[in-house]
């Protein structure tokens, strides 16, 4: 096991905090975990937000080459420490070996996509209008356009992926690669994990000459330490992953600086599944298979993945019917999987009860809780339509193995049940080709409400690549245009600005007609 030291990383250094302390759990077992990690003290966190401010300057000026030979030295480094990372992230978050194994490799990849991302230089926007000295009536002036990074970027790590979505997760390595320096304020549920993560982008930054401002860690409560990174004038734009109320709690103090910022949260999504009638019977996967299917997505990593399906539209008659009892007789036969923290275990619990307790709700079956601590027994419900629409208590999310399957008559009633959804990051039509003219009337719909829509397969498990979509209307998220994967992740930290009449000498790389840096130009509306 890698030495832990218990301090924050500021800026390459190790610092001591002065304001408490705390130890992670292993959730299985109750057991603390050595060491304490101290947590920084106000002028402490300024400290870190010093050096991202001046390491700004330098670091948006790197050229593609530097700033991606620093990702993948990040990704190299991860790699390197691979089976202690892994052996620290299960103590602390109850997560199986396979799971953390799978999640080590996206990191990496993700930083490497970014790598490539910088090389080839699509973010940079750059567009040419050439100067029309001869246009009637009025000449046309050159003007040219490319973005450029917001500035120091705080990111706040995620509780259910203590890699992929954490300190060099999807936030980390987007704004890294849009020239933004980065502040991440560890989850305290896993700061082995940050720690040890956080070596290796101090490290990668020492090995490849990058000012070691760029990168900070940091160990504090997130109603202290996490508002005042929020507040401070010197950071720019935020990205979290958690709960509605960290995320609403972070925008509601960007949004009230006298210089507001923009905050990308993920928050709250129960990512509906619709079944259509074709789909149930022999011409689709059949209810069996389905529910099968189903229960799979559901269980999987104890429910706690932010596309989990915990609404599952099931229509009335036979096929329905074989489904919700296929989906029963399956449940009852799974155990409860050790959740990442006692608190979230107590807050499912807590879900589970609350929508149990309500007039319409209906158990369909329950599992067995598991052998260790913390680990629920996974439920699921069933409802009707029209008690979906008209109680809101149906659609809140529960984090974890729980699920509601409403009912619903025809498509006319789906499509009216649907449209009282909350905004979600994913919607899933699983239909045989008979469904496909109401797939087809359902797809404006699903287009309003989700970010990404999936066809015959379970939202669990987000590809990261160019085109994928992790992000949604509200409340899924706080900024619908955006997403947190794929390498359009790269946009929530770079804005536009127009160079007018610019002197040859004077355009940045970007944009000059020499184009040293091979990047993809639009001159005069066409790309080149």
């Amino acid at each position: 096991m890698t030495e832990l030291t218990g301090q924050s990383l500021i800026a390459g250094a190790q610092l001591a905090g002065n304001g408490g302390s705390t130890r992670a759990v292993d959730p299985s077992t109750g057991e603390k975990l050595a060491p304490d990690y101290s947590f920084l003290d106000s002028t402490q966190v300024d400290e870190a937000i010093a050096a991202a401010a001046a390491a700004f300057s330098s670091y948006r000026s790197t050229t593609p080459e530097a700033r991606s030979r620093f990702l993948d030295a990040i990704a190299a480094n991860i790699e390197a420490v691979r089976e202690p990372l892994v052996e620290r992230a299960m103590s602390e978050t109850g997560l199986p070996q396979a799971r953390l194994t799978g999640e080590v490799g996206r990191t990496v990849g993700q930083l490497r996509l970014f790598a490539e991302v910088v090389r080839t230089g699509n973010h940079h926007g750059a567009r040419i209008d050439p100067a029309l000295p001869d246009r009637t009536p009025a000449p046309r002036l050159d003007i040219r356009q490319r973005r450029v990074p917001l500035g120091p970027v705080v990111v706040f790590g995620a509780s259910n992926f203590p890699l992929a979505f954490s300190v060099a997760g999807g936030d980390t390595a987007s704004a890294l690669a849009a020239g933004c320096p980065v502040i991440v304020k560890a989850h305290n549920a896993h700061p082995g994990t940050g720690e040890i993560v956080g070596r290796a982008i101090a490290r990668a930054a020492e090995e490849t000459g990058i000012d070691s401002g760029v990168f900070s860690l940091v160990y504090g409560p997130g109603s202290s330490v996490g508002q005042q990174l929020a507040a401070d004038p010197r950071i720019a734009a935020i990205g979290f992953t958690g709960s509605r109320t960290g995320g609403l709690a972070l925008a509601a103090t960007a949004a009230a600086r006298p210089v507001p910022i923009p905050v990308y949260a993920e928050m709250s999504s129960i990512n509906p599944v619709i079944l259509l009638e074709g789909a149930l019977g022999d011409e689709g996967t059949g209810a069996q298979g389905l529910a099968a299917q189903f229960v799979t997505s559901l269980t999987g990593s104890s429910g706690q993945l932010c596309t989990a399906p915990g609404l599952v539209l099931v229509p009335t008659g036979a096929a329905g019917d074989a489904f919700v009892a296929a989906t029963a007789e399956l449940l009852r036969e799974q155990s409860g999987q050790t959740m990442l923290t006692p608190s979230i275990a107590e807050a499912f619990d807590r879900g589970v009860s609350k929508l149990a307790a309500q007039d319409d709700v209906t158990e369909v079956a329950q599992g067995q809780p598991g052998q260790e601590a913390n680990a629920p027994a996974p439920v699921v419900f069933t409802a009707s339509a029209a008690a979906l629409s008209s109680n809101s208590v149906l659609s809140e999310e529960i984090f974890g193995a729980a699920s509601l399957l409403v009912r619903y008559a025809d498509v006319d009633e789906l499509a009216a049940t649907l449209a009282d959804v909350e905004g979600q990051l994913t919607t899933t039509i699983h239909a045989a080709k008979s469904d496909h003219e109401a797939a087809g009337r359902l797809l404006p719909t699903l287009e309003d409400l989700c970010g990404r829509i999936l066809f015959n397969g379970w939202p669990t498990g987000v590809e990261v690549g160019h085109a994928m979509v992790h992000g949604g209307p509200f409340p899924a998220t706080s900024a619908p245009a955006t997403t947190s994967v794929g390498s359009l992740a790269i946009d929530r930290f770079l804005r536009p600005v127009a160079y007018q009449a610019i002197p040859a000498s004077l355009l940045p790389e970007p944009v000059q007609d020499e184009n040293p840096w091979s990047v993809v130009q639009m001159i005069d509306g066409k790309v080149r």
